[in-house]
């Protein structure tokens, strides 16, 4: 592996990354290009791909091996996500994520985003529904500025509700209400992420 160039070595390294994220529902960039440079013999942090050059690997594997598939499993995907966003529609619900951006293979997992005055009504709304759901939380990057106290980026740790269904695993992150007209920040290329509503999801299915 050494002997190869190193270009070719980052190109190996996303593709295999993207195989694993497109096939085997792994959603997590960094834990797929690390899985994928162990399976090639590669420790050298600096010679993993960068978060974009994964995703766009993705988008290329969908349409050479699931091009029949995968603009079905993505609608099936999406009409699921408008499906439980109609249920949590009193929290303003948002989806992101590859189910939003169209690389979402057939397990990947749906992102949707809450706003509530709290977590708790969150949790009350699911227990009422007697809807079974896994608790954890999420960190996320509001900011590329440091925080007045701390050298790191400023960050966001917030509740997350998982629900299994048969579309995959389906996750609900609960961010205050103010939190709406502040986007955080993409792990693939820093940007804002992308969010949209019940209407501009119901559009895009069209």
């Amino acid at each position: 592996m050494a002997r190869e160039h190193p270009g070719h070595i980052r190109q190996m390294i996303a593709q295999t990354a993207a195989r694993m994220m497109a096939e085997e529902g792994i959603f997590d960039y960094g834990y797929a290009k690390k899985k994928a440079g162990r399976q090639l013999g590669v420790t050298d942090g600096s010679m993993l791909p960068s978060n974009a050059e994964i995703e766009e690997e993705v988008r290329l594997y969908h349409e050479i091996f699931n091009a029949d598939e995968q603009p079905q499993n993505l609608l099936d995907l999406r009409k699921a996500a408008l499906a439980t966003m109609h249920l949590f529609e009193r929290f303003n619900p948002h989806l992101t994520g590859a189910v939003l951006d169209g690389t979402a293979g057939k397990f990947a997992q749906t992102d949707i985003h809450l706003f509530a005055d709290s977590a708790k009504e969150v949790e009350l709304f699911l227990l009422n529904q007697q809807i079974p759901f896994q608790s954890s939380e999420k960190s996320y990057r509001l900011s590329d500025k440091p925080s007045k106290d701390k050298k790191e980026k400023v960050r966001k740790t917030v509740p997350v509700f998982t629900l299994e269904t048969e579309y995959g695993l389906i996750k609900l992150s609960v961010f205050d209400i103010d939190d709406l007209r502040v986007s955080p920040k993409g792990a693939v290329n820093g940007a804002n992420i992308q969010r949209a509503n019940t209407q501009e999801l119901a559009a895009l299915i069209g």
